[in-house]
């Protein structure tokens, strides 16, 4: 399972987690994979204090962050605007839409003491700050997610040989991710969590593996187990990028309520919904979703509206799902469709050996067969 891409990185293993608790990062690390940290959220110094943790942890092992550089935002022309600015979009119908929806479902006010969550950071210039920091520590790779990184951030990899990856929905993205220079595409297709395209993981990859050659390609959407990173790799891809299976493990930082629905759903109880970002992005079906895709309803703003529209009303459901019957049946988080195998919590070596081992299992039985056929 050593690929070129796993070799160059110092893997054991060509498994990638994308993940937004560092515990997960750093047990994927150690495990031999590449744990890589989700930082959009995070103020500079927040993200410092992360990434120093998590090298403590890793003791050297590889690890990496990604981040959100949508090309296209609310105030994009200009940079960004500031949080007068955007509030100042806010239309007063969809504020009142929120109130409503909360209020209907009984979902209590926050303490006095207690603020919203972190928004979303978006923007180049936002997010230099964040990407200093990132390159200041010890990682091996670094994400863009919605769109090409910018020029400086490739030439900043390369001063400090750290590998630069792009997400890409069509094929059409990942040729702009190889002429803005990237080290790594990550083909996603539609079956992923968060945010994610329309085309297929399986029609995607090899189409993506065609269009960048020779530029390593991992695959992403709809893997969990080992047979799918044999099927990723035997489709042209050097490892795969996950994230939806680390949610229901151990160490992960999922609301307890969350992680029990995921436990219980099937792979038909997602919807790609841009009533959290903006941005179409799958997630876990709940009265949250159904919402917002009630034509009589107003439609999700773009973003990044939509997550300052609703940070607050995120929070109060997440603090009163475990004990509001409204509150829980509002929760929700992003997540694919591969959400149907996750039955079980696991620790995250346990995934990992697992996704080892079920390759090499496979791997065993084309070869029987293709020795089968050779007789």
């Amino acid at each position: 399972m050593h690929t070129k891409l796993a070799q160059d990185l110092g893997l054991e293993f060509p498994i990638f987690a994308f993940t937004h608790c560092r515990d997960v990062a750093a047990a994927v690390s150690k495990a031999g994979g590449l744990g890589v940290l989700g930082v959009a959220a995070h103020s500079a110094k927040g993200l410092a204090a992360e990434l120093e943790w998590i090298e403590k942890e890793v003791e050297g092992r590889p690890y990496g962050v990604d981040l959100l550089l949508p090309t296209k935002f609310v105030g994009s022309d200009t940079g960004g605007l500031d949080r007068a600015g955007l509030d100042a979009k806010i239309p007063p119908a969809h504020r009142q839409f929120v109130a409503e929806l909360l209020e209907r479902h009984g979902v209590p006010p926050l303490p006095e003491d207690q603020h919203a969550s972190n928004l979303l950071n978006v923007g180049f210039e936002k997010q230099r700050d964040v990407i200093d920091i990132a390159f200041q520590h010890d990682i091996s790779l670094i994400a863009s997610a919605l769109g090409p990184p910018p020029a400086w951030m490739v030439e900043r990899g390369r001063e400090k040989g750290v590998k630069v990856a792009a997400l890409a929905g069509t094929v059409d993205h990942a040729r702009k991710h190889a002429e803005a220079g990237v080290d790594i595409v990550i083909a996603q297709g539609y079956e992923a969590g968060g945010h994610t395209g329309t085309v297929s993981t399986m029609v995607l990859v090899p189409e993506v593996v065609d269009a960048v050659a020779p530029i390593p390609v991992l695959a992403a959407g709809g893997i969990g187990n080992g047979r799918q990173l044999t099927a990723a790799l035997a489709l042209g891809a050097q490892g795969v990028w996950t994230g939806s299976v680390w949610l229901t493990t151990e160490e992960a930082e999922t609301h307890p309520v969350v992680k029990q629905k995921f436990l219980q759903a099937t792979s038909s109880d997602t919807v790609r919904s841009r009533s959290l970002t903006g941005k179409p992005a799958r997630q876990l079906r709940s009265a949250w979703t159904d919402a917002w895709d009630d034509p009589s309803n107003p439609e999700p703003l773009p973003m990044p509206l939509q997550p300052l529209l609703v940070a607050e009303a995120q929070t109060r459901i997440a603090r009163s799902a475990h004990k509001s019957p409204g509150a829980e049946q509002l929760v929700n988080y992003f997540v694919g469709q591969v959400v149907g195998s996750m039955n079980h919590v696991k620790s995250v070596r346990t995934v990992v050996e697992e996704l080892a081992s079920e390759y090499a299992d496979t791997m065993e039985r084309l070869d029987d067969w293709a020795a089968g056929d050779a007789e």
